[in-house]
């Protein structure tokens, strides 16, 4: 017999004995309920105008005994006593009474506040008792199994780990992200832009070198046109003109012949 068979066994035996507890006490506090009520209503019949009779007796008795013993010795002292002593008296009576209605109104409205702020915080607390005894009850009734209450609280704590691990993962990145910022503001400071050197230029290397891939002097003419050519400010020497003329001729030709080859390709 496994642990859960047993707990099952001692659930299925509390929740019998639960029931039939109150299958044989429901017609015992039912009869007793109603004795309870018979017996007040024939008391407060009984006792009712008794009572009223003794709080009348007992006022008129008070009232009574104040006229007839208290008030006149009041009297006496207040006509014994001298003027300002009775003005005195009477101010700090006065003054008594408004501080008493002062005090009223200052701790009224804070009093009402603090019942409500006691209310609102019982009340999370009451709804939760409401329904774990709910709970219990579908428990004891066998509508809830315990395999259900298990399933639940796991959810329940893998919810909390869930959580608490959501947490952690943030701080973590608020602090990692805390730190190189950290970082990088002191590198700033350290290492501000101004005082970085900038790099020694790079020297080219001779333009004549360069080459195209298919072998042609295009790309070495095109180097060589960034450097002044000292043969520019030399006079031109006869012919120039026509050999000129041919090669500008010569590369029309080839420009042409190029574009054709293109359009048969496609």
């Amino acid at each position: 017999m496994t642990r859960m068979d047993s707990v099952r066994a001692a659930t299925c035996t509390a929740k019998d004995s639960v029931r039939h507890a109150a299958e044989k006490a429901a017609p015992h506090a039912g009869n007793a309920k109603d004795t309870a009520a018979r017996y007040a209503l024939e008391a407060q019949a009984r006792l009712g105008p008794k009572v009223s009779k003794a709080a009348r007796q007992a006022r008129w008795s008070a009232r009574e005994g104040y006229d007839q013993y208290l008030g006149p010795r009041v009297e006496r002292a207040r006509e014994a006593l001298p003027a300002e002593v009775d003005r005195a008296a009477s101010r700090a009576a006065h003054e008594a009474r408004r501080a008493a209605e002062r005090a009223a109104a200052y701790a009224g409205p804070r009093l009402e506040s603090a019942v409500e702020d006691v209310r609102a915080a019982a009340g999370p607390a009451r709804e939760e008792a409401g329904r774990r005894g709910a709970a219990a009850v579908a428990a004891l009734r066998g509508e809830v199994t315990v395999e259900e209450i298990e399933k639940l609280a796991r959810r329940r704590r893998r919810r909390a780990r869930t959580g608490r691990f959501v947490l952690r993962m943030g701080l973590a990145g608020l602090l990692a992200g805390g730190a190189y910022a950290a970082w990088r503001w002191w590198d700033r400071q350290a290492n501000p832009d101004w005082l970085v050197e900038p790099p020694p230029a790079t020297e080219v290397g001779d333009p004549s070198r360069l080459t195209s891939v298919n072998g042609s002097a295009a790309d070495t003419a095109a180097a060589e046109a960034g450097r002044p050519d000292p043969a520019a400010n030399a006079p031109a020497p006869a012919g120039s003109e026509d050999d000129t003329a041919v090669l500008g001729t010569d590369a029309h030709a080839e420009q042409t012949g190029a574009e054709a080859e293109k359009r048969r390709e496609k």
